[in-house]
C-alpha cells in the first residue's frame, strides 16, 4: 500500500510542536517581533484550532496579535468558558513572552486538544512589542503600561480592553517577572528566588466569593502543579527585605492588569517569574517556568469551568443590578493579622534556601475610607476628558433624567492633604458632602450609572478622595481645587 507522504508529514507536524524562536536560536537570542509574527502565522496556517488576530497597533506601529483558539466559532459556544492570557506589558520582562509562544506550540498538540471543549481561548503574547524590541520596561511613549488600565491613555492597553469588553472572558491572567537582584535585597544577603510567584486579587471590592476561591483552590492547585514539575512557587509578596521593610500581598490599585479586570469580578491572576540578572540568563527554564504555570492555568478553568463560569456570571450580575454593598472601598492599607510566615529566600553566600521568618508580613488589604454608593455620576459635557475617558472604558452613558425620587450631591473640597498609598504620596483631600446648590440643567451633564458592569472601578474612578482615582493623574489633577466644588456630581435616592 502506497503512503501518502504528505499525510505523514501532517501527522508528524501534529505530533512534534513547531520550534519557536527561541528554541531555533539555541536560547542564545531573545524573540525578535518579526520573528515573532513570522511564528503565530506559521502557526495559523498549520492549524484549524487557531485563528491570529490584529487587535491594534503599538505607537511605533507594530501589530498587537491576539491569538484565538477555539474548536467551533470563538465565542459562540456559550457553554464554553471564555478565557484570556496577556504577556509582557514590560518590554524588559521576556519570559512571559517566550512561554506564550511556547505554549501556543503545545497548544496544538493532540494531547491538548481537549481544553477546546471546554474552552475559548485568547493568547496575547506580547502586549508591548515597541519595549520589547529595546528590552526596555516602558512602551515608546515612556509609560508603564500596567500602571495604565485606568486611565487608558495608551494604544496597547486600550486594544487589550477593547478585547475583553468584547468577549467578556470569565477568567484572565497577566503574565510578568520579578527582579531578584534589587540593591536591598544585595545588602541583605537574602533574595527571593522563587521560579513563579502567584497573586490574586487583593482589592476589598472584589467579590469576595471570588477572592475566596482563588486563594483557597487555585494557588494550592498550581503550587502543586509547578512543584511536581520542578519549579518553586510562592504566593506573590512584594515589599521586603524582611526586618527593613514590610512584605504584603500585590497592589490593591485598579490599575494594573489582573486588578482592572478583578474589580468587574473576573477570575483574575498575575503570575511573576523570576527574572534574569539581564533578560537572556537562565531564558530556557524561565520560558519554561512560564509556559507551565499558564498551561496549569488553562487546566485548572477546564477542571473547574462551571463552577468559575457561574460564579463569575452570579458575581458580575450583582453588579448589573446594584444588588451589591451599598459601600465602596476607596482608600485602604495594607495590616497584618498576627501572622508571621516562614519562607525560603537565596542566601547570597552559600547559594542555597534558608528559611526566613517575616515578622512584619500584612496580608490583609482593610479599607480606611468608604462611600456610598450612589446611582451614578454626572459628568460636565464641558469637561471633554472625562468624556473621553468614559468611552475609553466602554462604560453605559445617557442623558440625564433625574426624578422627583432624587437627589444630586456635590462635594466642596476645602482642602487637599495628602496620603501614603503603598510607599507613594497620592492626594487626599477633605470634602464635604452636599446637596447641589443649583438648579440643574439637563443639557450640561452625562449621565454615568453604577449599575452595570465596571460599577465599582466608576466609583472608584470618579470620587474625589479616592486614592486610586482619577484626581492621582497628572491630567485629571486640575479637577481638585482646593476652596471650589468637584464637578462630577453624584445622584443618589432621596432617602438615602
Amino acid at each position: 500500500m502506497k503512503i501518502n507522504i504528505v499525510t505523514i508529514l501532517l501527522f508528524v507536524i501534529s505530533i512534534f510542536p513547531q520550534q519557536t524562536p527561541l528554541e531555533k536560536n539555541n536560547y542564545k537570542k531573545l524573540t525578535s517581533y518579526d520573528e515573532l509574527t513570522d511564528f503565530v502565522h506559521q502557526l495559523d496556517d498549520k492549524s484549524d484550532y487557531l485563528n491570529v488576530e490584529v487587535i491594534g497597533k503599538s505607537l511605533e506601529g507594530r501589530n498587537l496579535y491576539a491569538l484565538k483558539f477555539s474548536n467551533s466559532v470563538f465565542a459562540e459556544d456559550t457553554s464554553k468558558i471564555k478565557v484570556l492570557i496577556f504577556a509582557q506589558q514590560h518590554g524588559d520582562e521576556q519570559s512571559g513572552k517566550e512561554g506564550a509562544l511556547q505554549l501556543s506550540s503545545e497548544l496544538l498538540k493532540p494531547e491538548n486538544i481537549y481544553l477546546f471543549e471546554k474552552i475559548d481561548f485568547v493568547l496575547i503574547p506580547q502586549m508591548n512589542p515597541d519595549g520589547s524590541e529595546i528590552d526596555t520596561r516602558f512602551n515608546a511613549n515612556g509609560m508603564d503600561l500596567n500602571r495604565n488600565h485606568l486611565v487608558l491613555t495608551e494604544p496597547e492597553t486600550i486594544a487589550m480592553h477593547k478585547l475583553f469588553d468584547e468577549y467578556l472572558f470569565e477568567a484572565t491572567m497577566d503574565v510578568h517577572e520579578y527582579y531578584p537582584y534589587t540593591e536591598e535585597y544585595l545588602q541583605y544577603g537574602y533574595i527571593k528566588y522563587f521560579d513563579e510567584q502567584v497573586g490574586t486579587t487583593t482589592n476589598p471590592n472584589v467579590s469576595e466569593r471570588i477572592r475566596n476561591f482563588s486563594n483557597e483552590e487555585y494557588l494550592l492547585f498550581i503550587e502543586s502543579y509547578l512543584n511536581e514539575r520542578n519549579y518553586s512557587f510562592h504566593n506573590y509578596i512584594p515589599g521586603g527585605p524582611p526586618e527593613v521593610n514590610l512584605i504584603r500581598y500585590s497592589t490593591y490599585d485598579i490599575n494594573d492588569g489582573r486588578q482592572s479586570l478583578g474589580v468587574q469580578n473576573s477570575f483574575s491572576f498575575i503570575q511573576e517569574g523570576k527574572n534574569g540578572k539581564d533578560s537572556i540568563e537562565n531564558i530556557q527554564k524561565r520560558a519554561e517556568g512560564q509556559f507551565h504555570g499558564m498551561l496549569g492555568f488553562l487546566g485548572f478553568v477546564s477542571m473547574n469551568k462551571d463552577r468559575i463560569k457561574f460564579m463569575v456570571i452570579d458575581e458580575r450580575s450583582k453588579l448589573i443590578s446594584g444588588e451589591v454593598s451599598d459601600s465602596v472601598a476607596i482608600q485602604m492599607e495594607h495590616v497584618s493579622n498576627g501572622e508571621k510566615i516562614i519562607t525560603p529566600l537565596r542566601s547570597l553566600y552559600s547559594d542555597s534556601d534558608s528559611l526566613i521568618t517575616i515578622t512584619d508580613f500584612r496580608p490583609v488589604v482593610k479599607s480606611i475610607y468608604d462611600v456610598d454608593r450612589p446611582l451614578g455620576y454626572l459628568i460636565p459635557k464641558n469637561i471633554t476628558e472625562l468624556y473621553d475617558w468614559a468611552l475609553r472604558q466602554n462604560l453605559v452613558i445617557s442623558d440625564l433624567d433625574i426624578t422627583q425620587d432624587q437627589v444630586i450631591q456635590e462635594y466642596f473640597v476645602s482642602k487637599i492633604d495628602s496620603i501614603d498609598f503603598e510607599g507613594d504620596t497620592v492626594v487626599n483631600p477633605e470634602v464635604e458632602l452636599k446637596v447641589f446648590r443649583n438648579k440643574i440643567d439637563e443639557q450640561d451633564y452625562y449621565f454615568v450609572p453604577t449599575n452595570q458592569l465596571k460599577n465599582n472601578l466608576i466609583v472608584i474612578a470618579l470620587e474625589p478622595k479616592s486614592m486610586l482615582g482619577l484626581v492621582t493623574y497628572k491630567q485629571y489633577e486640575h479637577l481638585l481645587k482646593a476652596g471650589e466644588y468637584f464637578p462630577v456630581l453624584r445622584v443618589v435616592n432621596r432617602n438615602k
